[in-house]
């Protein structure tokens, strides 16, 4: 970092990214501090800043030699597992400070010398004590997949077979009588069915009654009748789109196509209707909404149709370091690869990471959120004229 730079750093304070100390009082109590960043989004450590002030008070030679060690002891021996921390000094009117950048883990759960996982909570930290958050760190580190795991309320009479044999028939072009497998010891090896229960995936793609085991894994479609999400006029409404994927997904992409408008292509009255946003665009953005959404946050996809725009709210962030510029260039981390491996064979859907670029260049109006905090992707498709003022234009003429 540049003086410029670090002084603009310090002048905001802390924050969930940026923490001072005036000085390390051990290697236990900065390690605590670096498991904290890994787990979130990384940060930085700034050693010579009085927290309450923000004033500098620099370190001299000495105890830049002793808070070295520290960080090289805390780095390599009270953090499990290792992580690698980047130093720097920096003179600062004469002073110098001392700055410690912390990556974002690649294998979470990080935790300290005595197995307490610590994350980031604004400025300050706290322990992970839920199972749920434990499970998200987990995933996080690619140590676990929700679409893998066992819905204990299962049993192997809840998957449709006749559903998985279409499955099998359309991947391999032969049925499974003709494969000579086994459907139920196949479905297993497709990590569809664990100890005689369905997993997320075998449940959500092949389950005879989805919403009975995972209520809120549906979709929710409204149009509303004004720009406003808090407004209770709404001209359509699906509180509660269930099935399995396939048929949630067909169900939705129904809901949307009979809330956009539609204009006539050719002079011929039975001629065929083109839409104002081509229905590739929801094809993808619903698949992906479906696919790669964050299964062990217990909340439903929303679909809101609005006069201006029309909106696909996804529970989860994106996974690890995908930010919206890397999925805009075809960089994607699969978050549940069993599902997306599957799903590729039921939905449309390639599974290559281009989905988003190809639908970039069909309509040019897209916008994504990749809201962090609050754990949500939005997509943002924007209307090229404003129905508001449509049905204005026609009450008045």
């Amino acid at each position: 970092m540049e003086v410029l730079e670090i002084t603009e750093l310090i002048a905001k304070g802390e924050n969930s990214k940026v923490q001072f100390k005036e000085r390390l009082k051990d290697s236990h109590s900065v390690s605590q501090e670096m498991v904290a960043f890994a787990n979130l989004h990384g940060g930085t450590i700034v050693i010579g800043i009085e927290d309450k002030t923000g004033n500098i008070n620099g370190l001299t030679f000495e105890e830049i030699l002793k808070h070295n060690e520290f960080v090289v002891n805390a780095a390599n021996n009270n953090i499990k597992p290792k992580l690698f921390i980047e130093t720097q000094q920096v003179a600062i009117d004469g002073q110098i400070i001392m700055l410690l950048k912390i990556p974002e883990g690649c294998n979470k759960p990080y935790k300290d010398k005595n197995e307490v996982i610590w994350i980031k909570n604004a400025s300050d930290k706290r322990r992970v004590t839920s199972n749920e958050e434990l499970s998200r760190l987990l995933q996080a580190g690619k140590n676990l997949f929700a679409d893998e795991q066992i819905i204990h309320s299962t049993t192997y009479t809840d998957f449709d077979t006749e559903k998985f044999n279409k499955y099998i028939e359309k991947r391999y072009e032969k049925t499974v009588s003709e494969l000579a497998f086994d459907v139920k010891k196949l479905a297993e090896n497709s990590i569809l069915i664990k100890n005689e229960n369905l997993t997320l995936t075998g449940l959500l793609l092949f389950g005879k009654n989805t919403q009975i085991h995972k209520p809120l894994f549906t979709i929710k479609c409204v149009a509303f009748a004004d720009n406003d999400a808090s407004s209770t006029n709404y001209l359509d409404k699906e509180s509660d789109i269930t099935g399995d994927l396939k048929e949630v997904f067909d169900k939705s992409m129904n809901f949307i196509i009979r809330n956009i408008h539609k204009k006539q292509t050719g002079t011929s009255f039975n001629s065929m209707p083109e839409l104002e946003i081509p229905a590739e665009v929801f094809e993808e953005l619903l698949v992906n909404a479906l696919i790669h959404r964050d299964y062990f946050i217990n909340s439903v996809v929303k679909v809101f149709i609005f006069p201006n725009r029309i909106e696909i709210i996804s529970p989860g962030k994106l996974p690890n370091s995908l930010t919206v510029e890397n999925i805009l260039t075809g960089i994607s981390i699969p978050r549940n690869p069993t599902l997306q491996s599957i799903a590729q064979f039921l939905l449309p859907y390639s599974g290559l990471g281009t989905g988003l670029i190809r639908i970039n260049r069909l309509y040019d109006e897209i916008q994504f959120k990749n809201n962090i905090e609050n754990e949500v992707f939005t997509a943002i498709i924007k209307r090229r004229f404003n129905l508001l003022c449509v049905s204005a234009s026609l009450r008045d003429n």
